[in-house]
């Protein structure tokens, strides 16, 4: 890369990502694109709620003001919106383009109780659009919107469970749909059992130096393109960072894929599923992605987790993930689950084209201490073979070792792994390098074939409840 090129990325997502591209993979698996910054139009606007009426008392509901001068702000031409110290109470705000709302230190901006203040949309709820409570913070149809600042983003803690009782999923702390040029930065978010951040169909994100604190999903990554998370801290509990595509034929006829999402600096703790989740929603594809220098300090199954299966579909290819420090973990370090994980869709992805295509997945320099389990790789599908499946450079202690089910060009190098219990490498229908020695494993059982629904699927019908 020319020393032009990379000065240019450094300045436009920061050093250290830049920083990521300088160490080689295999040849034959593609590193992420990196976020582009649209063209910005600012007037150098800055927009005081209080002169407009707003209190930030935390018991006056400050929805209309702020939402005012947010639509202000879009309308000409751009600007900010700052909300100083104080706590602001609001239902749903609605972000336009070339819009950024700070939250300054000492400031907390609190959601409503109310779901009555949540407007009713379309949102993507577990891979399918279906009616749901808008955000708290969101955008759609916008460009260049930032919300950045060192306060607080606060759910109501009186909003119990994902879904209401009327079947409409719960606010999301903040959701964005359609947004091209997001920026999230700096702030402290903190959520009540649904998730916390959600992009949808968003192309040049970047979500730097949060802290996300959440009884759900912490960012939910949803058919978007060039996204980058670095330097958060998680605390979640469910995945801290899960990355999507849709669900079954809908999700598939879409045929949106994540794509380019790089990983680094980050810090995860996870109560109830993984540190990193990628699926089990699937069906419009997930590529490149580089995970880098993290620290995966509690999860309750497996610090990193991939998941699909027969019916969703597409692929899942071009993953690598280096220098992680693995510990906490109450399963292992790695599952490849891509046969039964997440419920059947209503309208699945049929016969051989819903069986989801696994390729290039690389893992180097993993650093694990005491995982119960160190890779749990056999739900394979026999049909579909993973093929390119790299271990290179794992070091540390766990209590059983390594097995692989239907794969094909493995390479295992540098294993420098105490096994307490059985042995390092267990395979079956398994070709490639470092192999010699390997326990024999009994063959993994093919599910049946995923039959199309009795009623052909059209793009917009409905597609049944969610989980």
């Amino acid at each position: 890369m020319h020393a032009d090129r990379r000065s240019f990325l450094a300045a436009a997502v920061g050093g250290s990502v830049a920083a990521t591209l300088a160490s080689p993979v295999s040849a034959q698996t593609a590193l992420p694109k990196l976020p582009v910054k649209p063209a910005t139009r600012g007037t150098g606007m800055t927009l005081d709620p209080r002169d407009f009426g707003a209190k930030g008392d935390g018991v006056t509901k400050d929805t209309v003001a702020l939402q005012q001068l947010l639509d202000r702000c879009a309308v000409m031409g751009g600007g900010e919106v700052v909300l100083s110290a104080g706590t602001w109470l609001t239902g749903a705000l609605r972000i336009g383009s070339n819009t950024t709302l700070h939250i300054a230190e000492d400031a907390v901006l609190q959601g409503s109780p109310n779901l009555a203040d949540f407007p009713i949309v379309q949102v993507r709820w577990e891979g399918r659009w279906v009616p749901g409570y808008t955000g708290l913070v969101w955008a759609q149809d916008a460009r260049n919107v930032a919300v950045t600042g060192k306060g607080r983003i606060a759910a109501s803690k009186e909003i119990h469970g994902r879904v209401s009782k009327a079947g409409l999923r719960h606010p999301a702390l903040m959701e964005f749909i359609e947004v091209r040029g997001l920026s999230v930065t700096d702030l402290h978010t903190e959520q009540n059992d649904m998730w916390s951040i959600h992009p949808v169909y968003c192309d040049d994100a970047v979500f730097r130096r949060l802290t996300v604190v959440g009884n759900a999903d912490g960012i939910d990554i949803d058919s978007c393109r060039r996204v980058v998370i670095d330097h958060c801290d998680f605390d979640t509990a469910d995945d801290c960072i899960s990355l999507k595509s849709g669900r079954g034929m809908e999700g598939n006829i879409i045929g949106r894929p994540t794509e380019d999402v790089t990983i680094t600096d980050c810090v995860f703790r996870d109560r109830r599923w993984a540190c990193i989740g990628i699926g089990s929603e699937t069906s419009g594809g997930i590529r490149r992605v580089l995970v880098e220098r993290c620290q995966c300090l509690a999860a309750h199954t497996f610090a990193i987790y991939l998941k699909s299966r027969p019916g969703r579909g597409a692929f899942i290819e071009d993953i690598v993930m280096r220098d992680l420090d693995v510990s906490g973990a109450g399963y292992g370090f790695l599952r490849l689950n891509f046969l039964d994980s997440g419920k059947q869709d209503q309208f699945p992805v049929p016969g051989r084209d819903g069986i989801p295509a696994v390729r290039n997945f690389t893992f180097e320099r993993i650093r694990v201490k005491d995982v119960p389990i160190l890779v749990e790789a056999v739900n394979i599908h026999p049909d579909k073979p993973l093929e390119g499946f790299t271990l290179r450079g794992i070091s540390g202690t766990c209590g059983h070792g390594i097995t692989l089910a239907n794969m094909r060009g493995v390479a295992l190098e540098g294993l420098d792994v105490n096994v307490f219990a059985g042995s390092k490498v267990a395979v079956v229908n398994v070709t490639g390098k470092g192999l010699e020695g390997a326990a024999a494993l009994v063959p993994t059982v093919r599910p049946p074939d995923v039959q199309a629904a009795t009623t052909p699927y059209r793009l917009g019908l409905s597609s049944g409840a969610p989980n």
